[in-house]
Formats: structure tokens, C-alpha cells, sequence
């Protein structure tokens, strides 16, 4: 994708960055769902077959439009059969996992969040019938990947088909994918299906043509879907989706979930530079602290309890904790009220932070390498589904040194390939004098 396109649209997507900023990175969501412009189901199907003529296409493709809207790629008519295909899946699939749903604990909120192990015997249930099936969490893998591989393969050499994919949602509903390449274009027919009184209800239906699309060599299906453009709409509508389709190791996922996950690519540098063991002055610590003491102690860092800033103590021995640095250096390299003996903290936010695409993505380990002398050195991409829509903005190469007791220090973080020069200048979140 085109990443010239960061800097006109940076500003506007300000607000929506910023949500980024809950720092429990263990609620990090992948969210394929649609990101173009869908309608409500009951409110665009009336309209669809009175707006363009629709032409015969071969069996097990939707029908294809021509004029405006075929223009444009997005909001496309569906024909009758396509329709009633996609809602009768979904409403078979929600019938699979109803008892799940039904006994399942979603709490007293309105916003109803299934619980992961519930969710894994709903994956389960799917993946009997033999269907790709896959969920929205983080280095989630895609079960039965291989139809969805095949279909990708096929379409890279030229060949048509369709296929379909189910997607289980954090509140129990389903999406279902349907994607489908004719020899030029590839589409999608995208549904979903929720729970209204414990029985399913097809919330919206739509049919968009990609832009563009790739699968990549780590086995991700990149694509950007037909959006509204200025000036139809004032707002910028993304477009980019990204699907894991051949699946993460468990070792990797491992070393992902326990090493740089909690920390990423905003608010800190840890990963977002070049240092080691001897060149550690340039690493934000105040910006870091928040997200190292999330990893200890696996909960977000209370900031209200402390108005006046980290007490000396506390701060030095959390950043020894997970770095080989001194706490006479820290005190040099951080910013440090020697009066009041405390580290300062502010909040991220539109006054100290400037959003970037790139401060979206999520760190993946991709590669694994014990060394000679004990420590281990971790092949890290950083893989941005918004705007960009690249599994690997930046690849660096991060080294460890685990403990006996499961701890772990880090010694220094390599960008590879000039990717430094690929990504914006990290913003520090307090101005050092």
C-alpha cells in the first residue's frame, strides 16, 4: 500500500489513535471486520435492486454491476440468491455455537464480551464443518486455512473460484467472508450475524471490490476494499484489512505475547530505535515505564496514585528490572526532580503525541536464534493493518536474556534494512533539557 499517503491524513485520524492509548496491550484486538462504508442490512435492502441493472455471471459469483456503483467498488447490489446464501450460513453457523452462547457469563454490561475459552469452544464447533474459521484476537491462528490458502494461491496465478471464511466475535456473533476473484477483480461479500434475545439476526450485508490486493510470503491476505473518496465524504473512510492466513508457531506466539507485545511501537522507543548494553541514552524511560510495569504486574499502571510523579525507588527498580542500566544512568538519561526525588509521568495524548499509522502496529516474532552466550535474539516484524496494510513496516532483531525464574532483561534492539529511515522520528513524551 501507499505509504506516502501518511502525512495528509495524519491529523484527521488524531482522535482515533489516540484510543490506542488503553495500554493493556493483552486487549489488543485484530478487527477485520468491514471498513467500507457498510449500510445497515434493513435499510439498504430496498434499495439496492432499484439502483443499477446487474448482468449473469458464472454460478457461485455474486452479480456484477455496472454503472456508478460498479465505478466506485463499494455498496455493490447483491443478487437474490447470493443474499439468501449468506444469510442462511450465517444463521446455520449461530445455531452450531447457540448453546455455548446461551450458558455462557456476559456479565451485566451492554456491551457483551464472551469469555476466551468459550470463544475457543465456538472455534471448535465451526471447525467441524470444515470451513475456515478464525477470531479477532491477536496472533489468533485460522482454522482449516488451507481452503482459504489454496483459493489465494490460485488467484495469484490467475485461476477464479470463491471462498469463505468465519469470523467469531468477541460478543459471540459471526462474520462471514465470502471472497471471490473472477480472472481481474476480487471481491468480497461480507455479513454478520448477531444475538438479539439469544436468537440470530443478520445485521448487515454488504459487496465491495479490493482496490488492490496480495498474498504476502509470511501468509497474510492484504487488501484495501473500495471506500467513499472526498468529496463524497469529508472524513477518511480505511479501507485496509489484513488476514492471518497461515498460522503463527506457538513458540513464536509465546515469545511475542511475553516479550513485545506489552510494549509495541507507541509511546515508547524500546523497540522503535537502535541502542544496546552501551548506547542506552537515547531510550524514552519515563515514556517506557507505564508499559513495563503492565508487564510485571499485569495490570494497567495507576496513574492516579501518583500526581507528583514516580518516586526514585520505584522507578529505578522496575527499569533495572528489564534493562542492564544503572540507576545513576537513569538519573542522567530520564528525566529526574532531584528536589522532590521523583520521575516524571504524563499522560500520552494530543499535547505530547503526534499519531502515526505506524504507532498502530503490533511487534510479531518471526524468528527465534539462542546464541553462544546465553542470551537469545528475537527477528521481530512490525505488522500495521491501518492504511499501511504491511505485515513488516520495520524488521528488527531484539536480544534477551532469560533467567532461571522466568524473568527476562532486554540488551539491545537492531533495526534492520535502514528501516529506521522508513518510519516517523519517535516523539518523545517528555521534552528532556
Amino acid at each position: 500500500m501507499k505509504k506516502n499517503r501518511i502525512l495528509p491524513i495524519i491529523m484527521l485520524m488524531c482522535s482515533v489513535l489516540l484510543c490506542a492509548c488503553n495500554h493493556n496491550r493483552k486487549s489488543m484486538k485484530n478487527e477485520y471486520a468491514e471498513k467500507d462504508g457498510e449500510k445497515e442490512y434493513a435499510e439498504s435492502t430496498d434499495r439496492e435492486a432499484d439502483t443499477d441493472r446487474q448482468i449473469e455471471t458464472p454460478s457461485g459469483y455474486p452479480s456484477m454491476p455496472y454503472g456508478n456503483k460498479e465505478e466506485k467498488g463499494y455498496n455493490l447490489p447483491i443478487d437474490a440468491r447470493q443474499r439468501a446464501e449468506a444469510e442462511e450460513d450465517c444463521k446455520e453457523m449461530m445455531g452450531l455455537i447457540s448453546e455455548l452462547y446461551k450458558n455462557a457469563d456476559k456479565g451485566c454490561a451492554s456491551n457483551i464480551v464472551i469469555a476466551d475459552e468459550v470463544i475457543d469452544q465456538m472455534v471448535e464447533q465451526l471447525k467441524a464443518t470444515g470451513c475456515p474459521v478464525t477470531i479477532t484476537e491477536i496472533y489468533s491462528n485460522m482454522e482449516n486455512y488451507t481452503k482459504l490458502e489454496d483459493f489465494l494461491n490460485a488467484a495469484v496465478a490467475g485461476s477464479g473460484g470463491s471462498a469463505v471464511v468465519y469470523e467469531i466475535h468477541s460478543d459471540g456473533g459471526i462474520g462471514r467472508y465470502k471472497y471471490s476473484y473472477d480472472g481481474k477483480d476480487m471481491y468480497v461479500l461480507s455479513a454478520k450475524a448477531a444475538w438479539s434475545d439469544d436468537k440470530p439476526v443478520i445485521t448487515y450485508i454488504s459487496y465491495t471490490r479490493m482496490k488492490e490486493w496480495r498474498f504476502t510470503d509470511k501468509g497474510y491476505f492484504c487488501y484495501e476494499l473500495c471506500v467513499p473518496e472526498y468529496p463524497e465524504v469529508t472524513e477518511i473512510v480505511d479501507g485496509s484489512c489484513m488476514v492471518r492466513v497461515k498460522p503463527i508457531t506457538e513458540e513464536n506466539r509465546e515469545m511475542s505475547e511475553k516479550c513485545v507485545l506489552g510494549l509495541a511501537y507507541q509511546g515508547n522507543n524500546l523497540l522503535y530505535s537502535d541502542w544496546d548494553a552501551d548506547h542506552m541514552e537515547h531510550l524514552d524511560y519515563n515514556g517506557m515505564y507505564e508499559y513495563l510495569y503492565a508487564m510485571k504486574y499485569q495490570e494497567q499502571f495507576p496513574s492516579e496514585d501518583y500526581p507528583d510523579g514516580i518516586p526514585k525507588g520505584e522507578f529505578e527498580r522496575l527499569i533495572m528490572e528489564y534493562l542492564p542500566v544503572t540507576a545513576e544512568e537513569i538519573q542522567s538519561y530520564a528525566v529526574f526532580d532531584e528536589e522532590k526525588q521523583t520521575y516524571a509521568w504524563v499522560r500520552l495524548g494530543c499535547f505530547n503525541y503526534a499519531p502515526t499509522y505506524f504507532g498502530t502496529s503490533f511487534p510479531e516474532v518471526t524468528d527465534i536464534k539462542e546464541n553462544k552466550d546465553g542470551t537469545v535474539t528475537l527477528t521481530v516484524d512490525a505488522v500495521c493493518s491501518m492504511i499501511l496494510c504491511d505485515d513488516a513496516v520495520i524488521t528488527h532483531e531484539l536480544t534477551v536474556r532469560f533467567s532461571e525464574d522466568g524473568g527476562f532483561q532486554y540488551l539491545g534492539n537492531k533495526i534492520l534494512d535502514d528501516g529506521i529511515s522508513n518510519i516517523p522520528e519517535y516523539q518523545y513524551r517528555i521534552v528532556r533539557e
